[in-house]
């Protein structure tokens, strides 16, 4: 196979999609505009090395094809911890009421070392030299059976097939294309929701569960408070420990110095003195990650548009194709939709290699299996 295609971004999607064709024989090039591996996926380490996620967290029994996949790659995961007292805040001015989480209650689980551990895994399959990182694509342009993908520096690469696992609304504003693509297409892309592109996420670590001693589950839920929602996040092994959640948008405006202040109040509310005594603070404003926030020119509701008909399709006659969570026609914005949609893009593009070899035709998408 000597054809050259081209995957843009280094996220779940792009870097499962580089697996699967490896498996069918076919080599790929990652081009990753960030200066890290993962998209949405960042489990970094706290204080005392206690993994902590500023993305794509939890999964659940029913995503069937995320948990298929991490037994293909021997990946393990474990059941979350959400059974005890929780809390429920409706307003700041009244306490907090208290509810019991039963153990039968549905379970989420998570990735056993961090999601990171499914995005090492990928790696190490896909081969490292096979990913630049840094490279920021600005144009793309189909000349003759060619596609030329151009970078900020002016720099241009050619492929033979190009795969953008970009958010669609970030590709439709940061990527000109040449030919431009129908404008229905570009519409539906610029009104595609972002998966957690407006979070902001943040961890808290502490050297002893304190919740658990007290029969509490770790969970927050308030109306009112900078935490709307909160979990348990004590790692597998149960030897390192944090409460891990979400913050509100209005957390935005203030420091990072200034919501850890606000956030441990918060705790301590809910919580008692114990909670002060954290070892570490973490957070992440998606808002901030340029290659996943896009601004966008009306509201849009969570996951608006995603698994959208126009995503199913390739477009410059079948050499430039869309794939990513949002364009999952299954669970779109979940760590399933990505798998999703990084199987059903290698389906499509061999499945069309295949028909157009059985009729004597040169695939114009250069895949010549």
């Amino acid at each position: 196979m000597n054809k050259k295609i081209i995957i843009l971004g280094a996220g779940l999607t792009g870097l499962s999609i580089a697996y699967l064709l490896k498996k069918n024989g076919i080599r790929t090039q990652i081009l990753e505009a960030r200066n890290r591996i993962g998209g949405r996926i960042e489990t970094i380490k706290g204080n005392q090395d206690t993994p902590i996620e500023m993305g794509a967290t939890w999964l659940g029994e029913k995503h069937k094809t995320l948990v298929n996949f991490l037994n293909e790659l021997g990946i393990e995961k474990f059941k979350q911890y959400n059974h005890g007292i929780a809390f429920f805040e409706t307003m700041s001015f009244a306490p907090p009421q208290e509810f019991l989480i039963p153990e039968s209650t549905e379970p989420s689980f998570r990735i056993k070392g961090g999601s990171s551990q499914l995005i090492e895994k990928l790696v190490s399959e896909v081969v490292l030299e096979n990913i630049t990182l840094n490279q920021v694509i600005i144009k793309i342009e189909k000349q003759d059976d060619h596609v030329h993908l151009i970078n900020r520096k002016n720099e241009s690469i050619s492929a033979d097939l190009v795969i953008s696992t970009l958010p669609p609304k970030l590709f439709a504003k940061t990527i000109s294309c040449t030919p431009s693509l129908p404008q229905g297409v570009l519409n539906i892309f610029n009104t595609t929701q972002t998966w957690m592109e407006n979070s902001i996420k943040f961890g808290v670590e502490y050297s002893t569960p304190f919740w658990k001693k007290n029969g509490q589950a770790g969970s927050v839920f308030s109306q009112s408070s900078i935490i709307p929602e909160m979990y348990d996040h004590t790692n597998f092994e149960e030897n390192k420990f944090a409460l891990k959640g979400f913050l509100n948008g209005s957390a935005s405006q203030y420091s990072k110095q200034e919501r850890e202040e606000k956030v441990i109040a918060t705790l301590v509310k809910f919580f008692g003195k114990e909670a002060e005594n954290h070892i570490g603070y973490f957070d992440n404003n998606w808002e901030n990650e340029r290659f996943t926030f896009s601004p966008s020119d009306t509201f849009l509701f969570g996951h608006q548009n995603n698994g959208h008909h126009v995503y199913q399709n390739g477009y410059w006659e079948n050499q430039l194709w869309f794939a990513g969570t949002e364009t999952s026609m299954n669970y779109g914005g979940y760590m399933e939709g990505a798998i999703q949609s990084a199987q059903n893009t290698v389906h499509r593009i061999l499945q069309l290699s295949q028909v157009k070899s059985s009729q004597g035709l040169t695939p114009k998408s250069g895949l010549d299996l």
